[in-house]
């Protein structure tokens, strides 16, 4: 058995705010230079393959969830790994939710 901080190299945080949640897509690059487990998360996304949340490639790997956070943080601070910001434009107006909710009380 290896330990967390031997796989991330002696790091105990991710560097940013990496949820399980959160979504991945691999970017082209190459893996020279890699840690193994680095590595193994990139191989998860070859093929233009992407979509994954952090949780699905904590159980495709059998890592600990705060191990795999900590690998795709650096991963996307390198730049091999990106999650895309949800767009802005989706998202209704307050007054429009408002409006629902108004509605769905008057159901009850």
């Amino acid at each position: 058995m290896i330990r967390p901080y031997v796989r991330t190299g002696g790091r105990n945080r991710p560097s940013r705010d990496v949820r399980l949640e959160t979504v991945l897509v691999g970017a082209s690059g190459s893996t020279d230079g890699l840690g193994s487990d680095a590595r193994r998360v990139m191989r998860l996304f070859a093929g233009g393959r992407g979509g994954l949340a952090v949780a699905d490639v904590a159980a495709a790997l059998d890592l600990p969830p705060s191990t795999v956070r900590i690998l795709v943080s650096a991963l996307m601070d390198s730049g091999h790994l990106a999650a895309p910001a949800p767009a802005e434009e989706d998202r209704p107006g307050l007054d429009l939710l408002q409006e629902v909710l108004r509605g769905l009380r008057e159901l009850v």
